[in-house]
């Protein structure tokens, strides 16, 4: 009897999660090939690129500099008094800490630059993969360059559940 009640069970579960499974559309896009599809990502890529080059030509010029003046100083330290020495040394340290700086606030505005670019691609991008799921029907839309999900029914958010179970507010 043990047995039969089990093997019902079984069949219950394996039906109701068939009927369920059933009822749920999933689909799947890989964005990352979908982004470079898009005409818009080339010539933000293409913009990013010359805005980065820009501070590319700039730091070469201030390492060329750099390395000319180290070369000065050593070529001529022999003959320099103590004062001159300290004076060219930190004129050395100066100029690295400099392009230092220069290297960090360029990295800094050209991921500024490139968030601004790519932002309304993005958004875009999003905007027509939910517009899709919403006229195909789709519950849940993975992608699977990244593994998340993109799209997914607001009545399946465990998280108030959750947050009771908590006792969470």
């Amino acid at each position: 009897m043990k047995r039969i009640i089990l093997v019902a069970c079984a069949a219950f579960t394996l039906i109701a999660t068939k009927v369920n499974a059933q009822s749920l559309k999933i689909g799947h896009i890989n964005s990352q090939e979908l982004l470079s599809l898009m005409p818009e990502v080339k010539k933000a890529d293409a913009d990013l690129k010359t805005y980065a080059k820009s501070f590319e030509d700039q730091l070469e010029t201030m390492g060329k500099d750099y390395q000319k003046k180290i070369a000065d100083y050593q070529g001529q330290e022999k003959t320099m008094t103590d004062a001159v020495k300290e004076v060219k040394q930190k004129e050395i340290t100066d100029l690295g800490a400099r392009i230092e700086s220069t290297q960090k606030s360029a990295e800094e505005k050209v991921a500024t630059k490139k968030q601004e670019l790519f932002k309304p691609i993005l958004d875009k991008a999003e905007k027509a993969i939910k517009d899709v799921a919403k006229e195909k029907g789709f519950d849940y839309v993975f992608d699977l360059s990244t593994g998340s999900v993109l799209v997914s029914r607001d009545a399946d958010n465990m998280l108030p559940a959750v947050k009771a179970k908590l006792g969470i507010q």
